[in-house]
């Protein structure tokens, strides 16, 4: 490849696995992506459209492979929550600031009526697609579902990745441009709404206090 040498840092490092391991390399890395967020499959992913149109295997070998990663990272969580269970969670939960075992009550509540939205959905949202496998293992979802509606979300997500890579060829880096600023997005909102939730919650406990 005549831009191997030009890449670093994780692209280097992932094109690297790629062009050794082929496309189950590709799956291999998506799949540790899943369980280690802060490697960003807004980045592999394109790159593995990237080692694609260099031939090292088919977009479509990208695609399949990809996805049957994200499944089997996804799949890794969803049993870390099962195994660990409501009980050990609601324990943990109820030693936090500023939450209380009835904010759990209301999200499995929640949990239970747009469970498989979340799945789906969540499954395009940077950070999120690796968390909100665990709520699903703690509630066990039926297993089939999960894995259905993580393989549709996924493939969706992943497909859009890989085939721009692919389109772009040397010029995939286009692609994590436009991916970081949809993150950046994301994680502000995330923020506001930690922000608001904190400050709400302060002054509950002390109207609640001062009743």
């Amino acid at each position: 490849m005549s831009t191997q040498t030009e890449l670093t840092g994780v692209a280097g490092w992932a094109v690297d696995v790629m062009e050794r391991l082929g496309g189950p390399g590709a799956g291999l890395i998506i799949a540790a992506e899943n369980l280690f967020p802060p490697l960003p499959s807004e980045v592999i992913l394109p790159l593995a459209g990237f080692t694609a149109s260099q031939g090292t295997f088919t977009v479509a070998g990208a695609i399949a492979w990809t996805t049957a990663g994200s499944v089997v990272g996804a799949l890794l969580l969803y049993t870390l929550g099962a195994v660990f269970g409501r009980e050990r969670f609601r324990k943990v939960w109820g030693m936090l600031p500023l939450v209380t075992l009835e904010d759990l009550d209301k999200t499995e509540a929640w949990f239970e009526r747009h469970g498989t939205k979340a799945i789906f959905f969540g499954r395009m949202i940077p950070i999120f697609r690796s968390l909100i496998s665990i709520p699903a293992g703690i509630e066990r979802m039926p297993l089939p579902i999960f894995v259905g509606l993580t393989t549709a979300g996924s493939l969706i997500w992943n497909s859009l990745f890989v085939v721009a890579g692919y389109q772009l060829g040397e010029n995939w880096h286009v692609v994590e441009q436009y991916a970081d600023v949809f993150q950046k997005i994301v994680l502000v909102a995330v923020v506001l709404f930690v922000g608001w939730f904190v400050v709400s919650r302060v002054r509950r406990m002390q109207r609640d206090r001062a009743a």
